[in-house]
């Protein structure tokens, strides 16, 4: 006979939040590939979209995407360092001192997701490559000390601030029309970063991401316990402390561990830096990357303990470096067969002054899914889009930027720039994707609004 302490407890049904983010997250569960496999099925998505809506003829198609598999080396390289210098800096010993004191103080499951969101989303403003890593170390070392927070959405709430990385100080697009010299000056001369950047239009946006987003990932968090993951505590973690010196008494040991060798060639980069800044260099990704690598150098001091922290980061960047070719080879299809420019005039077909800057931001986030790419887009897209502005008198500024900013907004689906974290926190893309998809709805409530608003009141 059953008694009333034998009965199972039925579980707790959650609200619509709950149980949206449960049906997406079983669905992915099911049907989500690998990262590399998405990859390879939009490299064949992509080929049919040449052939049928192009009229490019099967070998034409394979040609272009060959021809364009090794085409963003350069960038690969310059992704792979942003990411690599973000991770170093992550990972010095002041930084990683800040991030345990912060993350220490924190108890509550509810706090350690809107914390994650804010160290991911202000860090990426600042340097998209540092947000990155650092929202999944935090959500990471927020796993291990918080009782009760599911796992997966720490992860998922750590990458979500990546959302504002374009319309932030690194953002590809803004940093480029900003620079002398860029390929579209001609057409519409150099925008500055205060007609950008630091408008009122995207710091009202920032702001609102900021404070809203945090609170939207906080209830999502499961209300059944039985549905929480929580984090494995017993297995190897990469917040790991760093292991670096060199342990022998040799000269050439005493020079790996010199801390007057790393922090000399740091004070050089330093002097350098200013002297570009002073000069009038402009603030791009690989004056950034310099900073920011010159910077872990500095703070870790000693080589031995830098070179231990880029081998430790080396498999955080290993999915971008093997992958990025092959959304490359797809880029050369979309440029190759002229896919990407029909795609971009078609947008402009219905668009008036007004609305362009909310029609480049959705055509913007489609590109993305197939070539996640916000300067090799903006160097295909972008002549299109400043074309249509010209002609209808949109604003320059509000109709680049809105490219940029569906960018961002479709990364969070997108899963190619997720790899790092996924790296960070041992976790499966179908793991954090199911509340990836409802981030990328609410974000792209906000996104739209703010674009619309910038349209409409700059014509």
């Amino acid at each position: 006979m059953t008694t009333t302490t034998d009965r199972p407890r039925p579980a707790k049904k959650g609200n619509v939040l709950d149980r949206t983010a449960g049906f997406f997250t079983n669905l992915m569960d099911k049907y989500l590939p690998d990262p590399l496999v998405i990859a390879i099925m939009l490299t064949g998505l992509t080929l049919i979209l040449a052939i049928l809506v192009q009229g490019s003829s099967p070998m034409e198609a394979v040609e272009y995407w060959g021809g364009g598999f090794w085409d963003l080396l350069a960038f690969t390289m310059q992704m792979t360092v942003v990411l690599l210098a973000g991770y170093i800096l992550a990972k010095t010993p002041l930084v990683d001192r800040l991030l345990d004191a912060l993350t220490v103080r924190v108890t509550s499951p509810h706090v350690a997701i809107v914390v994650a969101t804010l160290v991911g989303g202000i860090g990426s403003w600042l340097n998209w490559g540092f947000g990155l890593v650092m929202g999944g170390i935090v959500a990471q070392k927020l796993a291990m000390n918080v009782k009760g927070l599911h796992y997966p959405l720490a992860i998922a709430a750590g990458y979500s601030g990546f959302a504002v990385y374009g319309i932030g100080l690194s953002g590809s697009v803004p940093l480029l029309i900003a620079t002398e010299g860029h390929f579209l000056q001609d057409q519409i001369g150099i925008i500055p970063l205060a007609d950008t950047i630091f408008s009122p239009y995207l710091l009202l946006t920032n702001l609102a991401v900021i404070v809203l987003l945090p609170l939207f990932n906080m209830a999502l968090h499961p209300k059944d316990p039985d549905k929480i993951k929580e984090m494995d505590r017993t297995s190897g973690s990469v917040d790991a402390p760093i292991k670096e010196l060199d342990q022998r008494t040799t000269i050439a040991a005493k020079l790996n561990n010199s801390p007057i060798v790393g922090i000399g060639i740091g004070l050089i980069a330093l002097v350098y830096a200013f002297n570009y800044f002073f000069q009038g260099g402009t603030l791009n990704l690989d004056a950034v990357n310099f900073m920011f690598l010159f910077l872990g150098i500095i703070l870790f001091a000693r080589p031995s303990a830098f070179l231990a922290a880029v081998n430790d980061g080396v498999k955080i960047v290993s999915g971008i470096i093997i992958q990025y070719p092959f959304y490359a080879g797809i880029m050369g299809i979309l440029v190759g067969s002229g896919l990407v420019v029909s795609f971009a005039d078609w947008f402009g077909t219905f668009s008036t002054a007004e609305t362009l800057p909310f029609w480049s931001f959705i055509s913007g986030g489609i590109i993305n899914l197939l070539a996640p790419s916000g300067g090799g887009q903006w160097a295909v897209q972008g002549p299109v889009m400043m074309e249509a502005a010209q002609a209808m008198g949109a604003n320059n500024a509000a109709t680049a930027v809105a490219v940029q900013i569906g960018d961002q907004w479709t990364n969070m689906v997108q899963p190619f720039w997720i790899l790092p974290v996924l790296a960070i926190s041992g976790l499966k893309l179908r793991d954090v994707m199911g509340y990836m998809v409802l981030i990328l709805v609410f974000l792209g409530i906000i996104f739209s609004l703010s674009v619309l608003l910038w349209g409409f009141m700059t014509v």
